[in-house]
């Protein structure tokens, strides 16, 4: 099994070299409240968001003397926009308060945020200070429970089963691959088994369609010539920029 997770792993990167995260983000303030709105919704309808949120909260003190109702406003096409604000306003003042207006690159410190859990906090230390985290959302949690690299449905324990299988260089990459492969090919309820890479290694090949033409059809993003999540995706990407909010 360790082997065989090895190879998905190689096979990935050959497949996405420009595997990233699928926020947009310009610092690690950013990026910490790109993913906390990330809950529940997807990457794309929080890229189309944070354009405006920035520009009236451009820094943890700004954004935690907002007025409520105010950033409600922005953050509704989020959805959840009353816990998610309050969450924003709190960890805001956190960082304010007591982390000097800066976030901290510890995963102790992270937690401690409200709204801040092991997967928000090991997104924020992958991406914005290069400290290896495995990144255990519904995607990844998916796949690997397809690729039995594990049962377990607790995202902790399959963070810690995850880890044993491959070295901590590997873990943030890994991520992204993982999450990019569960996003364009082997989606939750249909996976396009007959137009994935990686189906000889894959011991569930054969629970989505494995016809290769009707499997193409399927495929999302740049695979079937789609934008991606991001509205400023890096210059590597190979598909188009998400269109803004109210232009799709």
């Amino acid at each position: 099994m360790v082997r065989r997770a090895r190879r998905i792993n190689r096979e990935l990167a050959e497949v996405y070299p420009y595997a990233h995260p699928e926020l947009d983000f310009r610092n690690p303030f950013e990026l910490l409240v790109a993913t906390v709105l990330s809950a529940q919704t997807t990457d794309l309808r929080v890229n189309q968001t944070t354009p405006a949120l920035f520009a009236a909260y451009p820094t943890p003190e700004d954004m935690a003397a907002a007025v409520p109702e105010e950033m409600e406003e922005i953050i509704r096409p989020t959805g959840f926009f009353r816990a998610k604000t309050k969450s924003l306003m709190g960890l805001s003042a956190a960082l304010r308060d007591e982390f000097g207006g800066e976030v901290p690159g510890r995963l102790d410190d992270l937690v401690k945020l409200p709204g801040v859990g092991r997967k928000t906090a090991n997104v924020v230390l992958g991406n914005a200070f290069g400290v290896p985290g495995i990144t255990v959302d519904t995607h990844f949690g998916r796949l690997v429970r397809r690729w039995k690299w594990t049962d377990e449905e607790d995202p902790v324990k399959v963070e810690a089963v995850v880890a044993g299988i491959f070295p901590k260089s590997e873990w943030t990459m890994l991520s992204h691959r993982v999450v990019f492969h569960g996003r364009r090919i082997c989606h939750a309820r249909k996976p396009a088994c007959g137009a994935c890479p990686i189906a000889p290694l894959c011991p569930s090949y054969g629970e989505g369609e494995t016809d290769p033409e009707k499997a193409r059809k399927l495929l999302k993003y740049e695979m079937g010539g789609y934008p991606g999540q991001r509205l400023s995706p890096p210059a590597d990407y190979p598909g188009k920029p998400a269109p803004a909010l109210g232009a799709e």
